[in-house]
């Protein structure tokens, strides 16, 4: 049994929350698949609770922009990453500030085991493709293109819309499935949805449990007004990215 985590963006009380709960259940192994950082308010912190509690992490399209540069990004997304940058170039101990810049440096594309592949958004662009809900019906070549690089499963985050696609295509949101998803021979894309920023108009942190039978989603509440405070408190993050929080949008 293992949980996997996807998209903190630097939001501490979710994370903290998440972990806490992950720790109750007595799960040991967490795969986290990226966005550990953007957007958010405590990029140094999560960055430290993602290194010491997580046996593997990806890189995430918003990892790549703060390590590199942000590509395709919009203005409040870009500005995040730059002030995240800042965040990590003022870091007063030089070990800890190395460590990290090492961290984030090696961060892997994609993880695959025998039975599950985990990367950050698609089979085909591991790093920054969308896979939504919508494109079953609006793109269904996308969805061929798709499954025909997956094995079995395959675990993704980046939309921050948990969920789960079958080859049919066809898309199940968590209620649709009692927050269960039974594994079987057919081939399935799981979204474990986001931690710090969910956007399925639900704002309880999202995650998943994940044994050798199902997939279990969970959500659990956290302090959203304490985060929102913390955006509001600096100029560079947009304050779209902490009203959104409110209403899980």
């Amino acid at each position: 049994m293992f949980a996997i985590i996807s998209d903190i963006h630097s939001n501490l009380e979710a994370l903290s929350v998440v972990l806490a709960d992950i720790r109750r259940r007595g799960i040991e192994e967490i795969i986290c698949l990226g966005d550990i950082v953007g957007y958010g308010p405590n990029p140094r912190e999560c960055l430290d609770l993602v290194m010491n509690n997580c046996k593997v992490v990806l890189m995430g399209n918003h990892d790549f922009a703060v390590f590199y540069e942000p590509y395709n990004f919009n203005t409040g997304a870009e500005s995040a990453s730059y002030w995240t940058r800042r965040c990590f170039e003022l870091e007063p101990d030089p070990e800890l500030r190395a460590k990290r810049w090492r961290f984030l440096g090696k961060l892997p594309p994609k993880h695959k085991t025998d039975s599950f592949v985990a990367l950050h958004a698609s089979p085909r662009r591991p790093i920054n493709e969308y896979i939504f809900p919508d494109d079953i019906y609006t793109n269904p070549g996308k969805f061929v293109a798709m499954f025909e690089r997956v094995e079995k499963l395959c675990f993704v985050g980046h939309t921050h819309v948990p969920g789960v696609f079958l080859e049919g295509p066809d898309f199940y949101t968590p209620d649709e499935l009692d927050y269960r998803f039974e594994i079987t021979d057919e081939k399935a894309i799981i979204n474990v949805g986001s931690v710090g920023q969910p956007r399925d108009r639900d704002p309880r942190s999202s995650y998943v449990i994940v044994d050798d039978f199902s997939v279990e989603f969970v959500r659990l509440e956290y302090d959203v007004k304490t985060t929102v405070k913390k955006f509001q408190a600096v100029p560079e993050l947009d304050s779209f990215l902490a009203a959104r929080l409110i209403d899980g949008r």
